[in-house]
């Protein structure tokens, strides 16, 4: 048997999305939206838990999305960045009184990312002595990612300088990486967005 682990999801929904010049949380995904998505996939996951830490466009996107069932906090700093925003989140996290032993940092811009695919990554994270568990890219691995405990204090001081990715650097040894088979794609850009509706990954 598989050792039951507690995991804490942090969806991370705070940024503009510059590039897209549209609300990239709010654009529509299947019969709901690309936070919609995330959410319903982290709670369709093994986690105990699901956070979303907002930002730009937090009342827009309050508005019309459902947390029941999870929490959403506001990040007062978001404009410092995503590295902040994750420090933000997991610090709302470890006050409160579960006791968690990995947390997995998700994006809202990866709609490809599903339960299956998270409880794939926490199976592994229990399963491995490995500290970290990540999402194989081309050239490096990033989130989604587990952090267990001894990353926690780590997570709490990333800045806009310093992302989850680079406390992946920094412990090379301590991560096992996880193809996604292309379901960690990424969506920056309106072009994009539309190239990857209409089914052209």
């Amino acid at each position: 048997m598989p050792k039951k682990l507690k995991i804490a999801i942090l969806i991370m929904a705070a940024g503009t999305s510059s590039r897209m010049k549209a609300i990239k949380q709010l654009l529509p995904w299947g019969d709901s939206t690309f936070i919609g998505n995330a959410l319903r996939n982290a709670q369709s996951s093994k986690a105990a838990y699901a956070l979303t830490v907002l930002g730009a466009y937090a009342q827009e996107i309050k508005k019309v999305t459902d947390f029941s069932g999870t929490e959403s906090i506001l990040n007062p700093n978001w404009k410092m960045g995503l590295g902040n925003s994750i420090a933000y989140g997991t610090k709302h996290l470890l006050k409160q009184d579960q006791e968690y032993d990995g947390i997995l940092v998700m994006l809202t811009d990866q709609p490809f990312i599903d339960g299956p695919y998270l409880n794939t990554l926490i199976d592994n994270f229990s399963n491995s002595k490995q500290s970290i568990v990540a999402t194989k890219y081309d050239n490096r691995v990033g989130v989604p990612a587990i952090f267990g405990k001894i990353h926690f204090k780590a997570l709490q001081e990333l800045n806009s300088d310093y992302g989850a990715r680079e406390i992946i650097k920094a412990h090379p040894n301590d991560v096992l990486g996880i193809s996604a088979d292309g379901k960690a794609l990424d969506i920056d850009t309106k072009e994009e967005y539309e190239r990857v509706r209409k089914g052209e990954q």
